[in-house]
């Protein structure tokens, strides 16, 4: 079971404040924009500072993060809102976020930064063969195991543990392995249920 299929219930709670934003004259793009702008900002500091007990911001922007992304998707469907330069927005925005929020978590390891670095590289491709479905018939595929919702309890949890004075050693070797397969699983979910789909369209 994937995080992403809560997001349903997240966005009946979110409802009463998605339509206040919207009346307010608040547009999906400007909340896309500020969710990339943060996220890259918070993950510069902590590449560039990166003291252990600021790696607890990461759960806390993760979550809020995944408010925002619920808001600008509820404002561009349901506040007639959607355009071209948000869909790309969107999927540009979540790429360079999720980048620049692990990259941090490379930099810590002392076994060197590739392993993690296979796993930043790995999770843009997931999201890229997601979006790959919409060019051969199919929906934006999101299945898992390991989709962005997932991978943001992942990297909260590791932000905590690095808080709290853990430290990364040979185990975190591990670790990413057990990350880049989930991973590989993913995309590779990502393109049956793509070509199951466009195949099952085309009939």
């Amino acid at each position: 079971m994937s995080v992403y299929q809560l997001k349903s219930r997240f966005q009946n709670i979110l409802r009463p404040l998605v339509s206040s934003l919207a009346a307010r004259g608040v547009t999906a793009n400007q909340v896309t924009s500020v969710a990339a702008a943060v996220s890259v900002a918070l993950g510069f500091f902590l590449s560039v500072a990166p003291l252990p007990h600021w790696f607890l911001l990461v759960p806390v922007w993760f979550l809020l993060r995944m408010g925002l992304n619920a808001i600008d998707g509820m404002l561009a469907r349901e506040h007639g809102q959607k355009s071209i330069l948000g869909a790309y927005l969107n999927e540009i925005g979540d790429v360079v976020s999720d980048v620049a929020l692990y990259l941090p978590f490379a930099l810590i390891d002392p076994n060197g930064f590739v392993p993690a670095m296979a796993v930043i590289f790995l999770s843009a491709l997931t999201e890229f063969t997601g979006v790959l479905g919409q060019t051969v018939g199919a929906s934006r595929r999101y299945d898992g195991p390991l989709g962005k919702s997932d991978r943001a309890v992942l990297f909260g949890a590791l932000g905590i543990f690095v808080a709290v004075g853990g430290t990364f050693a040979a185990w975190t070797s591990w670790l990413w392995a057990v990350v880049a397969l989930l991973l590989i699983w993913t995309t590779i979910n990502r393109i049956s249920a793509g070509i199951r789909e466009a195949h099952t369209a085309a009939r």
